[in-house]
């Protein structure tokens, strides 16, 4: 069995949610996308009992948490893409966003005594999906006239939240806030407006990256974090070799040994996820020491500098990010963000709870 793995802490998933709630007081839907930001859908969601509601991309993960015994709110943040899709929405208590009036045309054909809740998608500034604000009182009005809607909500998504100081997220926040319409349930924050725009808590907060452990702010001393890493992606050291001055590692021969030095190889590479290619140098963890890469990442296999690990042998564990190590240093490395290396991970490596 190939040793690499994600190993996953429930404490800290758990852990992160309590940190949402004493941010906000804010009602939580915990985003699970993606296959739960690649942590395991329904795992994430079983551990997150205690969440109020769940957000999922699509119909497909909405009924896949249904089928587990998912009994909270799920809400569909793209909505449905069909009006073949609405007559399983209304039976599976699922509650669509509704982000455009193709959707509405949609649930006026709708007959029957099932109902569902609808939250309305707001354009505060993202310019992605939702209506304009000045055509809200018009879509609330058409919405709430329908025998199949029972509750209605505003939703609306913060474009540059992660950003210290910026007018664009204040003027969402604004827009949003001048949308007077007592008794609808409102929803702004995600992550990044969670933690630094306490004005866009709302009614209900929508914590993504964070549950996860990893935070959607740049590195910045002004906005302290104890969100604990939930995944820890892990391997073992298969081969130690001390090489010589001058040879070339891995493909291409791009890293030649400044000096003798001892090489080892860690069984995970690309294929698992990691990325390949990095802008800056990038360190693994080996008993406590960091251990930079050198050489290109290959498929199953990645090489490392040992020369500040005294002893090191095979079956030693590499821990390549989390527990010690972040992801968001592994992301900034390789000039991406830490949502596309937790969701990126492939089929192929497993995923285990911790003791």
């Amino acid at each position: 069995m190939r040793p690499a793995c994600a190993s996953l802490d429930a404490a800290a998933l758990r852990h992160n949610l309590a940190e949402v709630r004493a941010l906000t007081g804010a009602r939580v839907m915990a985003i699970v996308k993606a296959n739960g930001y690649g942590h395991g859908l329904i795992w994430v969601a079983k551990t997150l009992a205690e969440a109020d509601a769940f957000g999922v991309a699509s119909l497909e993960e909405g009924l896949e948490l249904r089928e587990a015994g998912i009994r909270q709110e799920i809400c569909l943040l793209e909505g449905f893409f069909d009006a073949a899709e609405i007559p399983v929405i209304l039976r599976e208590r699922l509650t669509p966003v509704v982000h455009d009036h193709y959707q509405i045309g949609a649930l006026k054909g709708m007959r029957g005594e099932r109902r569902c809740d609808v939250w309305i998608k707001v354009d505060t500034g993202m310019h992605r999906l939702g209506f304009e604000p000045a055509e809200i009182p018009a879509v609330v009005a058409e919405l709430a006239a329908l025998p199949c809607i029972a509750r209605l909500g505003l939703l609306s998504h913060l474009a540059c939240a992660e950003e210290t100081d910026t007018m664009a997220t204040r003027l969402q926040i604004e827009r949003f806030a001048g949308l007077a319409f007592p008794g609808l349930r409102r929803s702004l924050a995600n992550s990044a407006g969670i933690m630094r725009w306490p004005a866009a808590h709302a009614d209900w907060v929508r914590p993504g990256l964070m549950l996860y452990g990893a935070s959607p702010l740049a590195p910045d001393p002004s906005t302290p974090t104890r969100l604990k890493p939930v995944m820890t992606l892990r391997s073992r050291l298969i081969s130690v070799r001390n090489r010589r001055e001058g040879d070339a590692i891995g493909y291409g021969g791009v890293y030649r040994c400044p000096h003798d030095m001892p090489v080892g190889v860690v069984g995970v590479g690309y294929g698992d996820g990691y990325p390949r290619e990095f802008h800056t140098a990038v360190s693994v963890l080996v008993r406590g020491q960091r251990a930079p890469v050198i050489g290109r990442v290959s498929m199953d296999m990645l090489t490392i500098d040992l020369r500040a690990v005294a002893g090191a042998e095979v079956g030693d564990e590499v821990i390549l990010w989390g527990q010690g190590l972040p992801v968001e240093e592994v992301a900034r490395a390789a000039g991406t963000i830490p949502y596309t290396l937790l969701c990126g991970l492939t089929q192929r490596l497993p995923r285990r709870e911790c003791p």
